[in-house]
């Protein structure tokens, strides 16, 4: 059960990352592809049918670790505790921004919705790089500093930028989508970029996750017996909503449709 539990704790993580990592990676580059606000909510509808379907992994995640691994979720969480506030206050407000932006009475409004996008989605970027920081340093349970720590979030941002480009060459039209494929290149078709860019942010949590003695603190046998056969009953259901999520918006996105 332990190897199920780490399993489980292993997909729900690097789901996240590549899904979810493609439209924080956009929301990043909003005001690089979308110069007005007509394009900036063309990138917008780009990836707003998919964002709150791609949290539900790190939900999905967190209540993995917190059920099958509860002794170090403690451990960790207080140790990190720097590293997730400000990961939760970026998706916060980039989730505001998202929802608030079409309801504001004026441009200004947009305009400063599309800015808390933008930063939110840089927050969340560079706070996953500095938890995977700690983790690849060795020293899971206190946040990352030095030199080590900048590079690691910066280069998990820039990551995340690059597979936010990859997704926007396979959703944008029109002047936005030229801008992306600027950037990610000609050659080949865009779903090529587009998995180039998402092996990376799948392999860093695998990777990091080694370090955390998961096998030596899981659960109770008795609490892992009853929590990992409900999520195995639940996971195939998650993945099928997420596939049907994919195939109904698979259509570049021609205009401001969605928000």
């Amino acid at each position: 059960m332990e190897t199920l539990a780490i399993a489980l704790l292993a997909f729900f993580t690097v789901g996240w990352s590549v899904l979810a990592g493609a439209d924080i990676g956009t929301g990043m580059l909003v005001p690089w592809l979308g110069r007005d606000d007509r394009e900036r909510r063309l990138v917008l509808a780009s990836f707003a049918p998919f964002f709150l379907g791609d949290e539900v992994w790190l939900v999905a995640a967190a209540g993995v670790f917190v059920g099958c691994f509860p002794a170090l979720e403690g451990e960790l969480l207080s140790g990190q505790f720097p590293v997730l506030v400000a990961l939760l206050a970026g998706w916060i407000l980039r989730d505001a921004g998202l929802w608030s932006r079409a309801g504001g009475p004026g441009p200004r409004w947009r305009a400063g919705c599309d800015a808390a996008v933008t930063c939110g989605s840089w927050t969340v970027a560079l706070s996953w790089g500095w938890l995977l920081a700690a983790l690849l340093t060795g020293r899971p349970y206190a946040p990352a500093t030095g030199l080590t720590a900048v590079l690691t979030a910066l280069a998990v941002a820039a990551l995340f930028a690059a597979h936010g480009l990859g997704f926007a060459a396979l959703r944008l039209t029109g002047v936005p989508y030229e801008r992306a494929r600027r950037l990610v290149g000609r050659a080949g078709r865009p779903w090529q970029s587009f998995a180039l860019t998402g092996a990376l942010p799948a392999v860093l949590p695998l990777w990091a996750g080694t370090a955390l003695p998961l096998a030596e603190r899981a659960a109770a046998p008795s609490t892992l017996r009853l929590l990992v056969p409900v999520l195995l009953v639940v996971t195939p259901v998650l993945v099928a909503v997420q596939a049907w999520i994919r195939h109904a918006f698979r259509h570049r996105v021609t205009g401001p449709s969605y928000l």
